[in-house]
Formats: structure tokens, sequence, C-alpha cells
């Protein structure tokens, strides 16, 4: 596959002036055209009046229809673009961020983050890991590759897309055969990571930091329970373990296959851990019958909603969740309630863990709110880069 960019780009005109600088832009306040670029061209963008906007992606299939890369008009499309970009990007994880002293997986390219929208990559050890939410993002494949690998030398490289994303941008992305899962670490614990996954790119690197610090807080509890609720591959549940010195920790998830996972990065760690295969609202429910409780609770369930549509269903399940966590937490002891829905905002989500304290006849007290590790910026002008809300609270 390959693809010229061409010196000369396409014209998008817009129904009204643009009066942000957010990079995207709707399908309903783009002109239709009858001879409109093809799907993931790189084009000009103007005002109805004709003054220029800026540069980037169009799909006319997708509702995002525009991802703005520039508004500088001296600014070209170019090699040189992608190249300082992607530069930039990894600069801040490797110079400034000196992440490679603390791990070999972590997020290179942060879509709108770093200036790259529809475009993200994580590292696996060895490993790249492209992940598209852009047709434009993916013709430039030839070219992303390329740079990726003037930073890498001779890094395999595994590319993909979500189905429902391939759906919304009317396109057609085969992925190679998944690599085989490979062991990576952080903080001096090993995990293994399975690239091609229904789980993001492979490993929950965006919690890395969330980690450490429950370990920590989990060191200060003589002899503490914990509970990992929606478990995934066991991340939270081995730093309580390992660093954070737990007497016991138990961990949750429907999904068998995540489920083995956990059970062989246990191993990989010398973690004794229970993992228990089940549906988190049965168990919590049987477990507050026979008054279960625990030192640390931590409730890290998967994205809720992908629509604004379903937002208030999500919501709605967020409470719930919350509710049963909390009747589980010892008085005095701590729950650390996640969402990774970015289309529910942190105030959303904090009047959910209201609602749920007051259902529950607890009292939250929060003491911490935090998201996304550092490799996961978010620029001040786009807020659903800012996904992640991880709530620390005492439950009282």
């Amino acid at each position: 596959m390959t693809y010229e960019i061409p010196a000369q780009l396409p014209i998008i005109r817009l129904k009204t002036e643009r009066r942000h600088n957010h990079p995207w832009i709707f399908q309903k306040m783009i002109e239709k055209t009858p001879d409109k670029p093809r799907n993931g061209s790189l084009v000009d963008v103007t005002n109805p009046d004709g003054t220029w906007v800026g540069r980037g992606i169009y799909n006319g299939h997708s509702r995002i229809a525009l991802r703005i890369l520039t508004e500088k008009p001296e600014e070209l499309l170019n090699e040189d673009f992608f190249r300082t970009r992607i530069g930039t990007a990894i600069n801040l994880r490797r110079d400034i961020l000196k992440l490679d002293s603390v791990t070999n997986a972590y997020r290179l390219v942060h879509s709108e983050g770093d200036n790259l929208s529809g475009l993200v990559v994580d590292r696996f050890n060895e490993m790249l890991v492209v992940e598209y939410f852009s047709s434009g993002m993916y013709r430039l494949r030839p070219l992303i590759e390329k740079i990726l690998l003037e930073h890498f030398p001779d890094a395999p490289i595994y590319f993909y897309a979500e189905e429902h994303v391939q759906k919304q941008e009317s396109t057609d992305i085969r992925s190679p055969k998944p690599p085989a899962p490979m062991t990576i670490y952080e903080h001096g614990l090993k995990f293994k990571a399975a690239p091609g996954s229904k789980h993001k790119t492979g490993f929950f690197v965006d919690q890395r930091e969330n980690r450490k610090y429950l370990a920590e807080l989990t060191r200060s509890i003589p002899s503490a329970r914990v509970l990992d609720i929606c478990c995934n591959s066991g991340g939270f549940g081995i730093y309580a373990k390992t660093l954070g010195r737990a007497a016991e920790v138990t961990g949750l998830d429907l999904d068998e296959g995540v489920i083995a996972l956990a059970q062989e990065n246990a191993a990989l760690n010398d973690a004794n851990i229970r993992y228990v295969q089940v549906d988190l609202f049965h168990w919590l429910r049987e477990a507050i019958e026979k008054k279960e409780q625990f030192d640390v609770v931590i409730l890290d369930p998967s994205k809720q909603t992908r629509t604004k549509e379903e937002v208030p269903r999500a919501l709605k399940k967020y409470e719930d969740m919350n509710r049963l966590a909390m009747q589980v937490v010892k008085p005095g002891g701590i729950l650390l309630s996640c969402s990774c829905t970015g289309l529910i905002a942190e105030h959303e989500y904090l009047d959910r863990v209201r609602r749920a304290a007051f259902q529950a006849g607890r009292q939250a007290q929060i003491f911490k709110l935090s998201g996304a590790g550092p490799d996961h910026p978010f620029m001040a002008h786009v807020a659903e880069g800012r996904y992640l809300k991880a709530v620390w609270a005492r439950i009282l």
C-alpha cells in the first residue's frame, strides 16, 4: 500500500465560520460538494468566505468529517511534518518522562494529545502496536511505519483498528495475524501483553502510576485484604500483593481469557492470588449477604458506552457497581473507583460516586483524583483526551 501526498490538496468549505480550535469538525458543519475527495484524503479547509482555516484529514463517511492537523499556513502535510510530530511525541516519553528507566511498555503517540488525531502507537518490549482511528492515518501507514522504524530500528510492527472504528470510518483495515503474547515489565514487575486481543492494544499501560500508588497505600495497611473487581490481566491485584505486601488478594472478572492471563501474570511474579470468573453483580451481592469486607477495593470496569445516547444507561451502571463495591469496603477502608468512558466527564462520574455512597449508607471521603499516566497527555482544548477518571476514596 502506498499513498503519495499531493502537492495541491483538495479544498473543503465549512458552512459557518470556525470559531474554535478543537481538531474535530463534524459532518453537519461542512458544505456538500459533488466532487468530494476520497475517504481519508488530506485536505485544506476554508471558512464560507474562502479564508483558510487549516489542513487535515477528510472523511465524507464519518461523523467526524475533518480532523485538523495544523492551523499554520506554512506547515505542509508532508513527510517532514509527520516526522516532526512523531519525533516530538517520542521525545516526551523517552527524553522528558524517561519512561525507559521504569518500563518497556508505554504509549508513544496519543492521538489528539500529540496533535496526531486518529493515530495511537504503543510500545510493548521490542514491538510497536499501531491503532488506527482514522482512515486517513491508515492511508499514511507506510510513512508512519517508516518514521517509527527510524526511532526503533528493526522493531516488529503490528497494526489494527477496532471493528466499530472501521464501521465509523467506512474503511477495511485487515490486520496481520496477532503476535504471540510477550513479556513486558514495569516498576520491577512482569506482565504478559497480548496485542490483537479485544482489550485495547494488549495491556492497560494508562494505569501504571495508579497501580504503583495503590501498592503504596496497601503497604500502609497491616495484613490488608484486597478485592480487585474487573481485574482484567491482574495489574492492580499483582501490585497490591507484591509491592503492596497484601495478605490476601481476590480478583474478579467475567472474561475467561483475561482470568487465564491474570493467573499467568500472577505466576510470573510469584504472587498467590485467588481469581474468580464471575459476574461482579452476583458475586458482590453474595459477599454483602455474607458480610464480607476488604481493606482495599479496586473497581476498574471496561468502557461502558461509545455513544452519547447510551450515556444515561452507563451512568446508572457505574452507580450500581459503586454502590455494591462500597458495601464490601471495611469502615475506613479504601476504594479506587475508575471509569475509562471518555463520553462521561469527571464531574458526572463524581456525582454517581456520591449517589452510590448515599444509597449504600456510607460516606466517600475523596482524597485524590487522578487519571491516565503522563504518556497519555491531553490538550487543554480537547477535553475528550482526559478519558480516564480514577477516584480515590476512604469509605466511612
